[in-house]
């Protein structure tokens, strides 16, 4: 009985933590749980799981909706053309133009997140994604299309940020990574079932059942969201920094729209070379209005912080080969070895696949070896993935393709849990929602630049052959992973166990 007894009074002990963690109105001397918060403590209690796993899947479903299309999207983009009446090239911008905007206004929702509250910006953000879901599914041409899809993105970028504070905010340093752990599964293992699941679809409906599939699970999302997610602390005499975040938002677009574009305009014509000076210049004159800013958009100090600079660095690497090699191979395996669309869709899961079933368990893994080891041998498997991929040709194996992808999967799924937990345990909870934004604008930064170079390689190297310029392009990614190694390298571990 008196061991009964303890464990309960540890069960409430948790639960109030719980509570305290995800509740803290920060705007009231007293604090009063509501009756609907505790409506909700009873349901979860029933259930037999604690508020913080409960909010924790909530967190990680709602994700998946946002992200499970885009490789089913990748797979189908000659569909889309040709039923829009258009180019692959230019409906390719469905996928590109998204990724600038997610990594783009990312740091805008994370600093509101953390001035006034994760929730409404999870909540909002989500409905935002749910409503252009539905628009880009009744897209009449490709730009409407491109378009629509790209405010989707736009509102699905808030998730990331406030999904990150909310876990980081629940658990305790030491225990972060396993959450974001399960965090990449997630994010990993969406495209894989998109595939799974829609590749049959799209063949028999049409790539608009992809759309109108993600915008009632974006809805519904939203509304158990709104009831169960309690919100984290806002932030009091705090002013947004909207000159920050508007220059921080238009020197990134503009560099990366310079990176993007460079394949087809040329990396040495005036327009590439205009566009990153004005962009370079833009970034230029935010820092310095970050340093005199009262509450910055973006501190300045993490940049020159170990635990920060060198993490965020080292994943913007590894992203530059995955997400380079996520639109190379395709191209690869379609105009140099006529692989069949189905084919090609069966082959490239294999890396999310991977990613998402080793990151689960890049927690043990960095409590035993640490952070840093983590990361450094999360890179040194991108590197032979892409040196692996380089030597593929006419005749190659499915399992050699397969295993070769397989082996960038693995990479970040034991490197990016781990590297992302040590940055949010090197700043202010206050600031995680920023962190984590930041993290993702580098990151968005390093897929954009990892595909436009790549590609840019294969484009000009096409006369040494189709097949030979997409491996030129793949080393490329290698060299990248390369330097990824020597930056998460210069990380400090925050613990290690035996």
């Amino acid at each position: 009985m008196k061991i009964e007894k303890f464990e309960a009074q540890i069960r409430n002990r948790d639960e109030t933590k719980d509570l305290a963690v995800l509740d803290a109105g920060g705007v009231d001397e007293v604090s009063v749980i509501p009756w609907s918060l505790l409506i909700r403590q009873k349901i979860v209690q029933r259930v037999g799981v604690s508020r913080r796993k409960a909010t924790l899947v909530v967190l990680l479903s709602c994700v998946f909706t946002v992200s499970f299309m885009i490789t089913l999207l990748v797979v189908s983009l000659k569909t889309v053309a040709d039923d829009l009446n258009s180019t692959t090239a230019i409906i390719s911008w469905a996928i590109t133009a998204p990724m600038l905007a997610f990594g783009v206004v990312g740091p805008g929702f994370g600093k509101i997140g953390d001035l006034w509250g994760h929730k409404r910006v999870f909540v909002y953000g989500l409905f935002f994604a749910g409503v252009f879901a539905l628009c880009t599914a009744f897209a009449w041409n490709a730009t409407s299309m491109i378009v629509f899809r790209t405010l989707s993105a736009a509102g699905g970028s808030a998730l990331g940020p406030a999904a990150m504070a909310y876990i980081n905010r629940m658990f305790d340093p030491s225990e972060r990574v396993g959450p974001l752990g399960y965090w990449s599964f997630v994010t990993a293992g969406a495209p894989v079932i998109g595939v799974v699941a829609g590749v049959p679809l799209v063949a028999v409906f049409g790539w608009r059942t992809i759309f109108l599939t993600q915008a009632p699970l974006c809805l519904a999302g939203c509304l158990v969201a709104m009831w169960l997610l309690g919100d984290t602390e806002r932030r009091k005499n705090v002013k947004f920094d909207i000159k920050g975040a508007l220059l921080l938002g238009a020197g990134s677009v503009l560099i990366l729209l310079a990176i993007n574009r460079g394949p087809s305009w040329g990396f040495g014509s005036s327009r590439t070379l205009l566009v990153a000076v004005v962009g370079v210049a833009t970034l230029g004159l935010f820092a310095r209005v970050e340093q005199q800013a009262s509450d910055p958009m973006l501190p300045l100090k993490w940049l020159r912080t170990r635990n920060v600079a060198f993490p965020v660095t080292s994943q913007a690497l590894t992203n530059f080969a995955y997400m380079g090699g996520f639109m190379i191979v395709p191209q690869l395996l379609e105009t140099g070895l006529g692989f069949s669309t189905s084919h090609i869709g069966w082959l490239i899961i294999a890396r999310p696949l991977m990613f998402s079933l080793v990151a689960p368990f890049s927690g043990r893994v960095s409590s035993r070896i640490g952070e840093r080891n983590a990361g450094i041998i999360g890179a040194c498997a991108v590197v032979a993935s892409m040196l692996l991929l380089s030597q593929i040709d006419v005749g190659a194996s499915d399992l050699l393709i397969a295993f070769g992808l397989s082996l960038s999967g693995i990479g970040l799924g034991i490197s990016s849990p781990a590297l992302t937990a040590l940055l949010a345990n090197s700043v202010d909870n206050k600031d995680l929602g920023v962190a984590s934004a930041m993290q993702q604008l580098l990151n968005q930064m390093g897929a954009v630049l990892g595909a436009a170079i790549m590609i840019g390689i294969h484009e000009a190297t096409i006369n040494s052959g189709v097949v030979k310029s997409y491996s030129y392009a793949l080393l490329a990614g290698a060299v990248s992973s390369v330097i990824a190694i020597f930056a998460a390298s210069a990380v400090r571990s925050t613990h290690q166990t035996s």
